[in-house]
């Protein structure tokens, strides 16, 4: 299962709004070799369903993830941090054993 916080959801809303998102859009996240540590996320607003996708709601928010990164991002909560050092999207993995600086990859 992969969870959002209530900052996430917040600003997901506000960013599907935005971009005027299709009806049904959701949060697909993914992971992929790469990054400073080995593992990269990949986060988007998506539209459209694959065969292989696993669909998770919380918060009245729909998270897609496919069936290969669930094994890496199971029990990840999505949060939202803006401040001095930055804003964006952030991926709280209890999976990684090792993360970069920038958060953005991971290792196990």
């Amino acid at each position: 299962m992969i969870t959002v916080s209530e900052n996430a959801k917040k600003q997901a809303i506000r960013l599907m709004s935005d971009e005027n998102a299709p009806n049904g859009s959701f949060i697909r996240v993914g992971v992929k070799s790469g990054g400073c540590s080995g593992l990269s996320y990949n986060l988007s607003f998506d539209h459209i369903l694959n065969d292989d996708d696993k669909i998770f709601e919380d918060k009245e928010i729909k998270i897609v993830c496919d069936k290969k990164s669930i094994l890496y991002l199971a029990g990840t909560e999505l949060d939202y941090i803006g401040g001095l050092n930055g804003k964006g999207f952030v991926f709280k993995n209890p999976n990684a054993n090792r993360t970069c600086g920038c958060g953005e990859s991971f290792s196990l």
